[in-house]
C-alpha cells in the first residue's frame, strides 16, 4: 500500500479483540483496524494503557456533553501517542539480533526492496558501510496505519438527561466519525454494514477526509463491501461531494467473522472476477465528479491526484500464502485480511485466557452462523462461550435477558414507543410473556422462547474478553462473546507475531494441516447450509419464492466458475482438489434442498427474476 509495506491488515474484531491491536503492532510496520462501537470501553482501555505508559489520564464522564465522541477522541490520540513512542524507541535502538527493531524488518515480505536492504546490512561486517546503511533503514521506518471501524447503520438516537432527543450530529455513528475526524490520526475509516447517506453527507464537514495543498488525503475512506454494484452506488454518492474512496474491501459474505451479510448466492471467486474486469471504472468514472466539486467550492484539484486508483483487497477466510498468491495473482487484489487466525496471537489481540482455549479447542462442528445478534443480522459465533452460557443460567433462573448498559443497539418498538433491544431484560421479559400467552403447541413455544433467549448483549460482552485480559474486570462479572469465522478450527494452539505473519507470507511450513479445505470450497458449503434454513424457514410469499429461485441461478452460475478455477494449475500448497470436490458434492446436496424447497413452494406461476449480485449494501 501507499504508506506502510505489508502486503495483509488486521481487519476490525469485535469491540474489544482488536481494540488496542495497534498499539501492539503497529511499530512493528502492521496495519489494524479499531471498532469504534462502544466508546464506554475504549476509555477504559485508555486509562489502562495511559497508566501503562505514564501518560495524564482525565475520565471523560458518561454525562459530559459530546462524550462519545470525546472519548473516541481521547482513545485514539492516545494510541497514537504510544505508537509514536514505542516506534520512536525503535528507532533509537540498535540492531541487534532477536529485538524488535530487527523484527520489523525481518516481518516483512520477502519480496520487499527494504527487506532485502536489511539482509545485506545483517550480513556486513562492522564499518561505515554498515553505519550507513542502518542509518538509512531506520530513516525508512513507517508504522502501520491505526484505522478505525464505524458500522454505518448502527446510528442510534441519543437523548440528554431528560429524555429528550438530541440533535442529528449526536447520533451513534455521526459522534463515532466527529470523534475519528477530530483525531491527530493519519489514517482511514472503514466504513460497514451498509450505506448510511446521511453519515456519508456529515464526512463533507471535516477538510482531513479531502486533499491539501500538497495532493495528500489525512482521514481516508474505506468502503467493506460485498459485491461490484454497491461499491459503485457508494463510491459515485460520494464522488459527488468531492470525497474519493481509497480502498474497497471486499469480505466473503459468510466466510468471515463478526456479523455475516451474504449475498443471494453469488460467491467470492465471481465478486472478485468482476472487481477484477471492471476495477479501473472505480477511478476512472468517479474522478470528474470529484474535480467539479473541488471546482465548485473553490478547491484546487492536484494534477498528480488525477493518476490515482483506489486499493481494492479482501478478507474472509484466507489460510494459507497459496490461497493469498490465488487473490493477488489472478484476481488482482492488493493486499488481503487476516482476522480470525490473529486471535490466536496474543502478541497481536487481546483475548482471555478462557476463551483462548475455547478457540483452540474448536472444531468445525463447534462453529456457527448464528441468531445471536440483537440487530437483526446473523453473526458468526462458537458453541460454548461465556456470553452464551450465561444467558441460559438468566432463563433458567427467571431473569432472561441483560441490563443494557450501553444502549448501542436499541432498534425494537414492538412493545414500546422508544426503541429497546432485543437482547436486553426489558424485551425478553415482555416478549416471554406474550409468548406464555399465545395458544400454540408445545414445539412452537420452545422455537419462539429459543428465538429470544439465545439473544447475546453484544455490545458490552463482545468487549468483556479484553477487559478480562488486561484486568479491568473479574471473568466472573463478564461474560465473553466471541465471532470468529469458521477458519478458526484450523488454527489449535496460541502463536507467535513471527509465526503468523511467516505463515501468511510463506516463510514456514503451514500452520494448517494438507487437508483443510480451500476458502472457496468452505464459501459453497457455508452458502449450501445458509440456503437450507432460507428455504426451510421461507413463508412462501411470491417475493421469497423469487429471491430463493434467484439464488439457485446466482449459485449454479459460481459453482461453475469454482469448477474452472479447480481445474486450473494449483498454487504451491493450494488445496484445490477439495474445491472439486465440494463443487461435486455440495452441488448435489443443494440440488436436493432446491428439489424439497420446490416441491413446498408448490407450483406458484412467478415472472423468471433478473440475476443479481446485490448484497450487504
Amino acid at each position: 500500500m501507499a504508506d506502510y509495506y505489508h502486503k495483509f491488515q488486521i481487519p476490525v474484531m469485535g469491540t474489544g479483540h482488536s481494540a488496542d491491536t495497534p498499539i501492539r503492532v503497529a511499530h512493528l510496520g502492521i496495519t489494524s483496524v479499531i471498532s469504534l462501537v462502544d466508546d464506554i470501553l475504549l476509555e477504559q482501555i485508555r486509562k489502562y494503557y495511559c497508566a501503562k505508559f505514564s501518560l495524564p489520564y482525565s475520565e471523560i464522564t458518561r454525562n459530559e456533553e459530546d462524550g462519545r465522541a470525546k472519548r473516541i477522541t481521547a482513545y485514539l490520540d492516545a494510541v497514537n501517542q504510544i505508537v509514536s513512542l514505542k516506534l520512536d524507541a525503535l528507532k533509537r535502538a540498535p540492531f541487534s539480533p532477536g529485538n524488535d527493531k530487527c523484527l520489523y524488518f525481518e516481518l516483512l515480505p520477502d519480496e520487499s526492496p527494504l527487506r532485502a536492504d536489511y539482509m545485506k546490512m545483517a550480513s556486513m561486517k562492522p564499518g561505515p558501510e554498515r553505519e550507513f546503511l542502518e542509518k538509512e533503514l531506520t530513516g525508512k521506518m513507517l508504522p502501520g496505519s491505526i484505522d478505525v471501524n464505524i458500522m454505518a447503520k448502527l446510528d442510534n438516537t441519543n437523548y440528554d438527561a431528560d429524555g429528550n432527543p438530541l440533535p442529528d450530529e449526536y447520533s451513534d455513528a455521526k459522534a463515532a466519525l466527529r470523534g475519528y475526524a477530530k483525531s491527530s490520526l493519519k489514517s482511514a475509516v472503514e466504513l460497514s454494514a451498509g450505506m448510511n447517506q446521511r453519515l456519508l453527507n456529515y464526512i463533507t464537514e471535516f477538510s482531513d477526509f479531502y486533499r491539501n495543498e500538497n495532493g495528500e488525503i489525512k482521514k481516508r475512506i474505506i468502503l467493506k463491501v460485498s459485491d461490484f454494484r454497491s461499491s459503485m452506488i457508494q463510491g459515485k454518492f460520494l464522488a459527488k461531494k468531492g470525497l474519493e474512496v481509497y480502498e474497497y474491501r471486499i469480505e466473503s459474505g459468510l466466510n468471515c467473522g463478526g456479523h455475516v451479510f451474504p449475498t443471494n448466492g453469488v460467491l467470492l471467486p465471481v465478486i472478485l472476477r468482476e472487481f477484477r474486469e471492471n476495477r479501473e471504472r472505480l477511478g476512472r468514472e468517479f474522478l470528474p465528479l470529484i474535480e467539479k466539486y473541488y471546482e465548485k467550492t473553490g478547491r484546487k484539484f492536484p494534477a498528480s491526484a488525477r493518476s490515482f486508483r483506489p486499493f481494492v483487497t479482501v478478507q474472509g477466510g484466507i489460510g494459507t500464502y497459496a490461497e493469498t498468491r490465488r487473490l493477488m495473482e489472478d484476481f488482482g487484489m492488493d493486499i488481503t485480511g487476516w482476522g480470525t487466525p490473529f486471535l490466536l496471537v496474543p502478541e497481536a489481540t487481546c483475548v482471555d485466557r478462557a476463551t483462548l482455549e475455547l478457540l483452540m479447542r474448536a472444531g468445525e462442528d463447534d462453529l456457527y452462523i448464528s441468531d445471536a445478534s440483537p440487530i437483526g443480522v446473523q453473526f458468526s459465533n462458537v458453541y460454548g462461550t461465556g456470553a452464551g452460557l450465561w444467558a441460559r443460567k438468566r432463563f433458567k433462573e427467571g431473569r432472561a435477558g441483560s441490563p443494557c448498559g450501553k444502549s448501542f443497539l436499541k432498534f425494537n418498538t414492538e412493545f414500546t414507543k422508544k426503541p429497546i433491544c432485543l437482547s436486553s431484560r426489558q424485551y425478553e421479559k415482555l416478549k416471554l410473556e406474550q409468548i406464555a400467552g399465545m395458544d400454540i403447541n408445545e414445539e412452537e413455544r420452545n422455537r419462539l422462547i429459543e428465538n429470544v433467549i439465545n439473544k447475546e448483549c453484544i455490545c458490552d460482552q463482545l468487549g468483556n474478553g479484553c477487559r478480562i485480559a488486561l484486568g479491568i474486570v473479574n471473568e466472573k462479572d463478564a461474560p465473553q462473546c466471541m465471532c470468529p469465522g469458521p477458519n478458526i478450527a484450523w488454527f489449535s494452539r496460541t502463536y507467535s507475531l513471527k509465526e503468523m505473519v511467516g505463515h501468511i507470507y510463506g516463510r514456514i511450513p503451514s500452520l494448517v494441516p494438507p487437508e483443510r479445505p480451500h476458502m472457496f470450497a468452505k464459501e459453497i458449503e457455508l452458502y449450501v447450509d445458509y440456503f437450507e434454513k432460507k428455504a426451510a424457514d421461507s413463508p412462501l410469499t411470491q417475493n421469497e419464492i423469487g429471491t430463493l429461485r434467484e439464488f439457485k441461478e446466482n449459485f449454479k452460475r459460481s459453482l461453475q466458475f469454482c469448477a474452472e478455477i479447480s481445474k486450473g494449475e494449483a498454487y504451491p500448497g493450494e488445496n484445490l482438489r477439495s474445491l472439486a470436490d465440494y463443487v461435486e458434492k455440495q452441488g448435489q446436496r443443494f440440488e436436493l434442498i432446491y428439489e424439497k424447497f420446490q416441491k413446498k413452494a408448490g407450483s406458484a406461476d412467478l415472472k423468471k427474476p433478473q440475476l443479481s449480485t446485490s448484497g450487504q449494501d
